[in-house]
């Protein structure tokens, strides 16, 4: 990799959508990371982004910015088709990548990710922010701790009234549209996070009339009788709650559950406890930190978002999918 020393690493980002806006940002907030460049399909898209943000490249195709040699890191942030194609290019470029979630639009498109990142021990890691709030950070502390006893079930939802519309990407199946992708990807992450991997996935829903998944309930069921209950909806909103239950107590994490700032602990007879914790920024700085320090410090994943989770993920919400008759793909006419 060409860092400019060891103290530094330059980002590119990939799809100047709605996200990356967001995270952009953040930037300012983590040492040793300088974003330097961004793509897009559109050069005047790209230009736009570069001068508002202060980058010191754009790029009018993404085979542009896999090939700077003077890019460490790629932020991938297209729609979920097509991160499979720009991460198997990235990685061959042996850039380090931050995937957005969902990591992919399938398990396949997810296995040949991690197997290429695996061969050559190139750092890879999903977008989940989540699990880098500072108050997500503090709650799974207490629960290794045992401040709620065993974890045995874990609630979530989150939902949003999103008027149909065809042209929209959430509904567009090419897109790799749906509730499970981009909404159901947040409760499932967060139940694997603290239960592990589910022996069984049952799932219940509707379709939007494109033929996307619309709501979603999912029932997560472990060999030991753990369970998550979970719904993610793009036709109605919820407050984005979620809730821990153990032997020894339960836990609240107050709306929304995928970046909070609080949450109440409730031990077996005591009061109440509640814990703030506010994020840096707007919530995005932790997992750019995250990135930034494995990858100057030599690792290949993260141990908070290891790539073995990203794949249970991601075989949770296709498996569900599935069951509601929804076939995604990955994008197989992207330029790299």
């Amino acid at each position: 990799m060409g860092m400019t020393n060891d103290k530094q690493l330059h980002w590119g980002i990939v799809g100047p959508g709605r996200i990356a806006e967001k995270v952009v940002e953040d930037f300012r907030l983590v040492p040793g990371a300088i974003p330097v460049a961004v793509a897009s399909r559109s050069a005047d898209r790209a230009a736009d982004f570069a001068r508002r943000h202060g980058l010191q490249r754009s790029y009018g195709s993404y085979a542009e910015i896999v090939a700077d040699p003077d890019v460490d890191v790629l932020y991938i942030a297209t729609p979920h088709p097509q991160h499979h194609a720009i991460a198997l290019a990235g990685l061959r470029a042996g850039k380090a990548l931050l995937i957005e979630k969902s990591f992919t639009a399938t398990v396949p498109g997810a296995e040949q990710i991690i197997d290429l990142a695996r061969s050559t021990g190139t750092f890879v890691m999903e977008a989940m922010w989540t699990r880098f709030q500072p108050a997500i950070v503090e709650l799974r502390r207490l629960i290794d701790d045992g401040a709620i006893g065993q974890v045995r079930q874990v609630q979530a939802d989150l939902g949003v009234d999103r008027p149909f519309d065809p042209a929209d990407r959430l509904f567009d199946p090419a897109q790799g549209g749906g509730a499970l992708l981009d909404l159901g990807v947040y409760v499932v992450s967060f139940a694997q996070y603290l239960l592990g991997n589910p022996t069984t996935v049952t799932a219940t829903g509707s379709l939007a009339p494109t033929g996307v998944d619309l709501e979603v309930g999912l029932l997560l069921g472990y060999d030991d009788g753990r369970a998550a209950t979970l719904l993610g909806s793009l036709r109605n909103p919820t407050p984005g709650q979620a809730r821990i239950f153990g032997t020894g107590g339960w836990i609240d994490v107050l709306p929304r559950f995928h970046h909070p700032s609080t949450f109440v602990l409730h031990r077996n007879g005591s009061e109440p406890e509640t814990v703030s914790r506010e994020p840096l920024g707007g919530g995005y700085a932790h997992e750019l930190i995250e990135v930034t320090d494995r990858v100057l410090a030599g690792a290949t994943e993260s141990e908070i978002m290891p790539l073995a989770d990203t794949l249970a993920v991601q075989r949770i919400l296709n498996g569900a999918s599935e069951q509601l008759g929804v076939r995604h793909t990955e994008d197989a006419t992207v330029q790299v």
